[in-house]
């Protein structure tokens, strides 16, 4: 997944700054539909880590059925944020 195709998919626009929030509210609602709808693992990954980078991320147990996505969603979380801790 490319992020610019994503934003363009999603927002009309690859500029983050040019996305308006009317934009931005349908563009999250349309990336949460795709999520609830994609059955490969790793998209669906790729989705929820952009979504979370945009604070729009759905709970981890409802974007993912297996413990161990949610895991490395955990740990996307935190690399993210960083707050790892060595």
């Amino acid at each position: 997944m490319d992020l610019d195709d994503q934003l363009l998919r999603y927002f009309g626009t690859a500029n983050i700054a040019a996305i308006e929030p009317g934009a931005f509210a349908a563009g999250i609602e349309r990336m949460n539909v795709d999520l609830g709808l994609e059955t490969d693992r790793s998209r669906c990954f790729a989705l929820w880590a952009m979504m979370h980078m945009l604070g729009a991320a759905p709970d981890l147990d409802v974007a993912f059925k297996e413990e161990a996505d949610r895991e490395a969603a955990r740990n996307f979380m935190d690399l993210a944020d960083g707050s790892e801790e060595p």
